[in-house]
Formats: structure tokens, C-alpha cells, sequence
């Protein structure tokens, strides 16, 4: 068991006080007080709360106690004690105190008045030290942390999938390039075109979109394989929703249908949520009180309901009959915006909903087609005032109708030889499904903007820090 030389704030917080000696080491979130007696509020991301420490000026220097202003990382040793003010169950009676680092606060640019986000973003160096912050990634670490207890819970492998790739898994094209060439002059064939025979890996390479055709790959042989890594996006959006670089959570199973995948979906998005009810409830009632006073209410809501499941078709035909004002027409056909997804969940059904049976004209390749020859067996889960939260589909399993699907698409089948193997050699019936983990964090948080959620945003002219 590894013993530290000082106690967490997390930790001090549930202690019973009995005057025992304790060490805290944190950051000053403010310090109040006259010259008899001084106040700091210390806090070292363990929790949302702060410890308060009362500290006496006339024993320590005036040099020391100028120093200790917000920002300020500070080693304090003194008596637990419990508190008088209200607030807090305990306090710390200092008796010893170190200056780890000053904080300028002519410079330092986290202030106790309140910032904007857009500010925040300016200083991501430093913003995870905000009350927001703190907890937008204590909240993101226990999410990852239940997404693989979840799938190592039910048999499930984690399959590394590779971040630089040769294919284009959505075919959407919008790919960040992988090279080492001089791009001042690069290679050219006789023709005139970038030899890439010539780079590093004898051909064209991006950073990944998803992982989920290599997913499949261990479907075939182990399963039920999950992945969750980075993905990349090179579409240039600049709206709360859109990130170049996000997370993705992607299981692929074999032998599921669409039913199975629609009980997988279901059941572990439940199981994420209800994970941060237990377990991040300091954190969540923050953001209940801060910045979406109905959050905890909506969390509820998603683990206490079954979710509605129907098909595209009929979702259609309910939106056309709305009477609703569309900002986006509604047409079978058209993709669903998110706007007719929210009003599904929140004024049509008020519960979660899973759509099925798409139109293949809107949908990835690899999707299984049905035999009207006009859907295919893909699924959206839709949430309450963030839209689609999963998307997924059984996969095409037989080969005639992948390679047909494929040419009608126009995708070369020579960069996608060792998938349609796949097909070729113990072909299965199989489905899997896609969660963006920003998206999940969003829904969980009640943030309002997806560039608040992950710790570096990269997004289109911005890959600071």
C-alpha cells in the first residue's frame, strides 16, 4: 500500500475530528480574514469541496502570509478539528505552513470572480483548477473507468485498434493525412501526382475515423472485443457539438443481431449513467446547481425508463404529423437533425428512443441491408436535449451484398481486401456500435459545449497547448 505524507481533502472531509495531526497539500482557492485570524480555502482535486484551514498570522511571518493568495500551493500541517462555521464538518487549526509556489495575483488569471468558458479555453493550462473543471474530469475519469468494468464485467476483450490507418471506415473523406515527406516537395510519379510509394508506409495513411472495421476483425476471432480511443475528424466545424479529436467507444460482437445490439446499447448506457449517479454525486450536484438545475432529474430519468424502439419510418411519419415548425424539413429519406431526435424523446415519447431500419442511401456501406432493399438494420439511441448519444448497426455479413454495396458506392474494394476476407472465410452474423465518449460526458455534466469536456479541445485553427 503505497503511504503518502499527507492526507487528501477527500479523505480529511469523512475523518472524525479529534484534534489529530494532519498534512494537506493543495492549491489556494481563496484566503479571507483580518490580522487576528485567516481563512484558506484549500483544495487538491481530490473533491469538488475544499478544506478550510484557520490560520493564526501572529505565527507565521508576514512575508509567508502575503505569499498565500489564490493559486498559491501550499503544504499545511496542523490539528483536525471540527468546524464552527457552517459549511464544512471540519477545519485544520495550522501549525506549520510551507509555500510550495507563489501565485502572482497581478498575473495569475484565475481569479475568485467568475470567468467565462470562452476565457477558460484561452488557459485549458490551467482551467482543470476551476471548480467546473475539476469535476468536468473527475467526472471523465469514472466514465472511462465504468466503461471497462463494464465490458471486462461481461466477457468482453479490449482490442487495441491503430490510430494510423489506410482506410477510411465512414468513406466521408475527412481525413487528417499521416507523412513524412518535405511537403515544400514531395515525390512526384511521371504522371505528376505525390508518390507515396515512396513514404514512410509505402502508401497513403490518415489518422483513424473509427475503429471499428479492425473491431469486426476481433469480433470474428475473440467475440466480443471493445475498443475506446482517440479518433480524428478533419471537418471544419465550429460548433459546440464538433471536435477534431475525440474519444470513441466502439463494442463489435459476433453473432449479435440488431435486437441484441439494441439490448447491449441500452443496458450499458444505462449502466454508465447510474455509475456516475453512485458514484460522482458531490460533482453532479455541482453541475445541478451551476449549471443545469433539472441534470440529476434527466440522469434518472435515462436508468428508470425502457427505452421506446421503433423504426425510421415510423419516427417519419410521426414528426410529419407534428405540426411542428422544422428549422430542417422532415422527409423519409433525409437524415433526422437533431431537433426532430430531441423532440422524439423530450415531447413525443418523453423517454429514450432507439430508431431502426434506416434509409441505406444515408448510411455507411457496411450496414446489413433488408430485404425491401431500401433499409438497412441500423440503430441511433436518442437522448433527452443531446439527440443521437450511440449509433450502430448489425453489419452486413454476407459478401455478395457487401461487394455490391460497396461498388454502388464507389469505395476502391482493393483498400478494403482484408475486411471482405472476413466474409470470405467464416462469415458470421454480427453487429456492434459506436458512443462518443465527449457526447456521454456532455449528457452526464450538463455542459453546453463539447469543447468543455475533453481537457485540450483541438478544433479547426486551434491545437494549443
Amino acid at each position: 500500500m503505497v503511504h503518502l505524507s499527507h492526507t487528501k481533502v477527500k479523505a480529511l472531509l469523512a475523518m472524525k475530528p479529534e484534534s489529530q495531526e494532519v498534512t494537506v497539500k493543495g492549491w489556494v482557492r481563496t484566503k479571507r480574514g483580518n490580522k487576528n485570524v485567516a481563512f484558506i480555502a484549500l483544495n487538491d482535486g481530490s473533491v469538488i469541496h475544499n478544506i478550510q484551514v484557520v490560520a493564526n498570522p501572529e505565527l507565521f511571518s508576514e512575508d509567508l502570509m502575503k505569499n498565500i493568495t489564490t493559486g498559491a500551493c501550499l503544504r499545511i500541517t496542523g490539528s483536525l478539528v471540527e468546524s464552527i462555521g457552517s459549511g464544512q464538518p471540519v477545519e485544520i487549526q495550522a501549525r506549520e505552513i510551507e509555500l510550495f509556489g507563489a501565485a502572482d495575483p497581478n498575473t495569475f488569471p484565475l481569479q475568485k470572480k467568475g470567468h467565462s468558458m470562452e476565457f477558460l479555453r484561452d488557459i485549458a493550462h490551467l482551467r482543470p483548477r476551476t471548480n467546473t473543471f475539476g469535476a468536468v474530469l473527475r467526472v471523465r475519469h469514472a466514465m472511462a473507468f465504468a466503461v471497462h468494468k463494464y465490458f471486462n464485467d461481461h466477457g468482453f476483450f479490449y482490442l487495441h485498434t491503430p490510430v494510423i490507418t489506410g482506410s477510411d471506415a465512414e468513406g466521408a473523406g475527412e481525413m487528417f493525412h499521416v507523412t513524412t515527406f518535405d511537403l515544400k516537395n514531395p515525390p512526384r510519379t511521371p504522371e505528376g501526382e505525390i508518390d507515396y510509394s515512396l513514404d514512410f508506409f509505402a502508401r497513403q495513411t490518415n489518422l483513424t475515423v473509427s475503429g471499428q472495421l479492425e473491431g469486426e476483425l476481433g469480433a470474428m476471432a475473440l467475440g466480443e472485443i471493445y475498443t475506446f480511443g482517440p479518433t480524428f475528424r478533419a471537418e471544419n466545424s465550429n460548433t459546440p457539438r464538433h471536435l477534431a479529436e475525440f474519444w470513441m467507444i466502439e463494442p463489435e460482437m459476433a453473432f449479435y443481431e440488431i435486437r441484441d445490439n439494441m439490448d447491449l446499447a441500452e443496458d450499458f448506457v444505462k449502466y454508465l449513467v447510474k455509475y456516475a449517479l453512485d458514484n460522482c454525486a458531490d460533482d453532479l450536484a455541482f453541475f445541478n446547481q451551476m449549471y443545469d438545475n433539472e441534470l440529476v432529474e434527466r440522469l434518472k430519468f435515462v436508468v428508470e425508463n425502457d427505452f421506446i424502439r421503433m423504426s425510421y419510418t415510423d419516427a417519419v411519419e410521426i414528426l410529419m404529423k407534428s405540426e411542428q415548425k422544422w428549422e430542417f424539413p422532415v422527409s423519409w429519406g433525409s437524415d433526422l437533425q437533431a431537433e426532430h431526435e430531441r423532440y422524439l424523446v423530450e415531447k413525443h415519447f418523453k423517454k429514450p428512443v432507439i430508431l431502426t431500419d434506416y434509409p441505406k442511401k444515408i448510411k455507411a456501406f457496411y450496414m446489413y441491408q433488408n430485404e425491401d432493399d431500401l433499409t438497412v438494420r441500423g440503430m441511433d439511441v436518442l437522448f433527452p436535449k443531446i439527440g443521437e448519444i450511440i449509433g450502430g448497426s448489425q453489419r452486413e455479413h454476407r459478401l455478395e451484398k457487401l461487394e455490391q454495396r460497396i461498388r454502388e458506392m464507389g469505395i476502391p474494394e482493393k483498400d478494403l481486401w482484408w475486411y471482405l476476407d472476413t466474409r470470405r472465410f467464416g462469415t458470421a452474423p454480427h453487429a456492434g456500435f459506436g458512443l462518443g465518449f465527449e457526447r456521454l460526458i456532455l449528457f452526464v455534466t450538463g455542459m453546453g459545449n463539447i469543447r468543455d469536456v475533453i481537457p485540450f479541445p483541438r478544433t479547426p485553427r486551434n491545437a494549443e497547448f
